[in-house]
């Protein structure tokens, strides 16, 4: 596995963040509760614990890494550059660049700011994945990339990178 540290590339720092692929259950009864689900994913990462562990597994979704590469490719084919190796995919349109690792239980990804994300990642995880929630690795800074579904439901509430 690559390390994930803020990278300084020419004078600008990446972000780094994680998704999480939340079960429905859990996404809809902690949708407005995003600050406990980060504690507990602060904690599951933090702590070497078999009841986190569990608890983590049971909560979260797999993401199956051939499926997302398949609709990247095809997302991203009239909108950006790309590379694949394995289970890496590095994207670029511009100025703008994304480095992102599928593992089994996150994705993790890099950008300089959320506003790459929003343009060349999120659109095409929306369209597959619903209650996706994403974490700054390095910030406290976390919340729900919402299906426009979802967003709709909640009558204009701020659920997009709410802060705890």
């Amino acid at each position: 596995m690559k390390a994930y540290n803020r990278v300084n590339r020419g004078g600008v720092v990446l972000k780094e963040f994680s998704i999480y692929w939340i079960k429905e259950e859990f996404a809809s009864h902690y949708f407005y509760k995003s600050d406990i689900l980060y504690r507990f994913i602060k904690s599951y990462q933090k702590e070497d614990r078999r009841d986190l562990s569990l608890q983590f597994d049971y909560i979260t979704n797999n993401f199956p890494s051939q499926a997302i590469i398949s609709n990247m490719k095809w997302y991203l084919t009239n909108h950006a550059t790309y590379q694949i190796d394995g289970n890496e995919i590095k994207i670029q349109e511009q100025s703008n660049n994304i480095t992102l690792h599928i593992h089994e239980k996150h994705i993790k990804f890099r950008c300089e700011s959320l506003q790459d994300a929003e343009k060349l990642l999120f659109p095409v995880l929306r369209l597959i994945y619903p209650f996706l929630f994403i974490v700054d690795d390095h910030l406290y800074n976390f919340g729900w990339i919402s299906p426009v579904t979802i967003s709709m439901m909640h009558h204009g509430q701020q659920v997009l990178y709410s802060y705890g």
